[in-house]
């Protein structure tokens, strides 16, 4: 997630004023913000990323894909071993070139961003089916680890799952609930569903529990642990239940969400959840 305030992998757990910073380029927020347009958006250069980058960006590819078989879910692998859209072993995409196939899909676009989004930009782009993808790649010396979601959590993380319909209408209902937590005080409470479904989400696949969330999907040593550790709870999915449970976000996550279906998360997500905020108003966070 490209927002400043709750879900990026590795960010902060409480709102963070990216505003103040945004009005000053060059204030402690990682990338180019000065080319930025009215709608945080930049021009994705093609020419601009480097050989050494394309190199790791390739490197990045093929030991993800190769965790991939017997942990990631259908939706997942049947996109980036079956979308010629998705060929990443080519280097990195070029946003232009995979919206063409993304939009016949399902009428989304991706977005180039410099990186981190102010709340209700991030959540305006969703309600419009436009999806921010940062535009830069980490260091080397971040290959295993990045503070900030990058270019490849962005792209190899979220997008695959964005070709999938019934998905993509939910993030899109997520983008339009989240604007209106924030009118309501709810944003916190509606970060940690999506820190525990779209970033770090698991589906039962028959008698298989795989993953689907883009924290998970883009991190080789979340991958592994997630499906196959014995060490963290999985829990059946819940909405309060997400919605109370504290997240760890310097460490792989003591606790998972199971899906039993996409429609699940879906069907779950549709009520109004004014009543929940006012109810978790009351009553202090609570692990599981």
């Amino acid at each position: 997630m490209t927002t400043a305030n709750s879900s990026a992998p590795a960010t902060s757990n409480g709102a963070f004023d990216i505003s103040a910073k945004t009005g000053n380029p060059n204030a402690g927020l990682r990338g180019n913000y000065s080319a930025m347009r009215a709608d945080f958006t930049v021009p994705q250069v093609m020419s601009d990323y480097t050989s050494e980058q394309q190199a790791r960006w390739l490197r990045l590819v093929e030991r993800q894909l190769a965790l991939l078989p017997g942990r990631a879910c259908r939706e997942f692998l049947d996109a980036v071993t079956g979308n010629p859209a998705l060929d990443m072993r080519h280097g990195i995409p070029d946003f232009d070139s995979v919206n063409g196939a993304l939009k016949a899909a399902t009428n989304w676009q991706l977005v180039a961003v410099p990186g981190l989004l102010p709340d209700d930009v991030f959540f305006t782009h969703l309600a419009n089916r436009r999806f921010p993808v940062t535009v830069w790649l980490r260091e080397e010396s971040e290959f295993d680890y990045i503070v900030e979601p990058d270019l490849f959590h962005d792209f190899f993380g979220h997008v695959p799952m964005l070709f999938t319909p019934i998905y993509a209408d939910h993030l899109e209902a997520y983008g339009h609930g989240a604007l209106k937590a924030k009118r309501l005080g709810g944003l916190d409470w509606l970060g940690r569903l999506y820190w525990f479904t779209i970033e770090f989400g698991l589906i039962r696949e028959g008698e298989k529990v795989l993953a689907y969330g883009a924290g998970v999907m883009s991190s080789p040593k979340e991958l592994v642990y997630a499906v196959e550790s014995a060490i963290p709870k999985r829990v059946p999915f819940d909405v309060m239940t997400s919605m109370r449970t504290p997240y760890l976000i310097d460490d792989v996550q003591s606790t998972y969400f199971v899906l039993d279906s996409l429609q699940q998360l879906r069907d779950d997500t549709a009520p109004d959840f004014t009543p929940f905020y006012a109810t978790l108003a009351s009553e202090p966070p609570r692990a599981i």
